[in-house]
């Protein structure tokens, strides 16, 4: 993505401070990190395993995510591979509260929307 398609938003402004500014590329990467954490989840839609995103940078992160800022609330949709055996609706639940605490508490943007596009589920290699 180029410095012109990224978007930039305002998070602090404070005229005897200055402004805090914050790119919804970097919002991704909350997001994307937050959902990785989550057990169950195998990766993200863009292939951005966790063994991926050691060797490749935290940028890959983004590759599932889509971020809309308007007015300082986020809506989030991620496109996520589960781990089979997993409960799909218990997983998303926990995806989407972990996604909205991780940009809400380090942003302080508000988050209104998590959006979960299951894409696939990864099956175990037998032995």
């Amino acid at each position: 993505m180029s410095k012109e398609e990224r978007n930039i938003y305002t998070i602090k402004a404070d005229e005897n401070l200055g402004e805090v500014k914050i790119a919804d590329e970097v919002v991704s990467i909350i997001a994307g990190l937050a959902a990785m954490e989550v057990d169950g989840i195998a990766s993200m839609a863009g292939n951005a395993t966790r063994e991926l995103v050691s060797k490749l940078g935290r940028k890959s992160l983004s590759k599932g995510v889509k971020v809309d800022v308007l007015d300082g609330i986020v809506t989030v949709s991620l496109a996520l591979n589960l781990k089979y055996g997993y409960h799909v609706k218990d997983i998303t639940a926990r995806v989407q509260e972990k996604v909205k605490s991780a940009i809400e508490n380090m942003t302080g943007l508000e988050v209104a929307d998590v959006n979960i596009r299951v894409a696939g589920v990864e099956v175990p290699e037998e032995d």
